[in-house]
């Protein structure tokens, strides 16, 4: 009897989810410089089974100086995003990428409708009056995703321990056809934090650049 209750308790104890722990990634550009504005997903090896995904949540870029905030968002697939024009002057909002493609005309103070985003992919947003001005939403398959600050540094916790993941980084300025850069293999122990780092090569800031187009419309 006391055998049967053994292994029943570890059937039980199979079933529960491995210990949790974090994952630091630290990304830096081809001068050792932190880079923010990176985005670092896990994914899963092939054939594992994907956690339930979290609420569809409702994200705000905000035009503000002729600037979109902040420069780059993470999406998930269902999210929906909001443009609100908090500029003095109208901005054309646009997309033509693969993964969305919409416009919206907003007068000052105004906001758009909220706009689903049903596939993961790269979706490039430009204002069609003033040509510098862009934003960029990322829409993550991955079960764990995160943007990295200022200081280069993306933290993701509660990610299960044990599995082999497969870890990616991403930033805006990677050459174009430019593939996200991926360590395979990555495991974590439980209870731990453990420290990945990518080097990224990226091409300069654009944002740096003078905007020629600051009449008001």
């Amino acid at each position: 009897m006391r055998r049967v209750r053994y292994l029943a308790l570890l059937c039980i104890l199979a079933t529960l989810p491995a210990g949790a722990a974090d994952l630091r990634v630290l990304v830096t550009d081809q001068r050792g410089q932190p880079v923010a504005d990176a985005v670092v997903g896990v994914l899963l090896p092939p054939g594992a089974k994907t956690p339930p995904p979290s609420p569809p949540r409702v994200h705000t870029i905000n035009q503000v100086a002729l600037t979109f905030v902040p420069y780059l968002e993470v999406l998930r697939p269902g999210d929906q995003v909001v443009f609100h024009n908090g500029d003095r002057t109208r901005h054309h909002v646009y997309s033509f990428s693969a993964a969305k493609s919409f416009e919206f005309m907003l007068s000052p103070g105004q906001s758009s409708t909220p706009l689903e985003l049903e596939r993961a992919g790269v979706i490039a947003v430009g204002c069609n009056i003033h040509d510098s001005m862009i934003t960029y939403l990322y829409v993550s398959d991955a079960p764990w995703s995160a943007r990295t600050a200022a200081d280069g540094v993306a933290t993701l916790g509660g990610v299960p321990a044990g599995s082999a993941y497969r870890v990616r980084a991403w930033q805006p300025r990677l050459r174009p056809g430019r593939a996200p850069s991926m360590q395979e293999n990555v495991t974590i122990a439980e209870g731990t934090t453990k420290q990945l780092d990518f080097k990224l090569s990226l091409l300069p800031d654009s944002r740096r650049q003078p905007d020629r187009e600051r009449a008001r419309y």
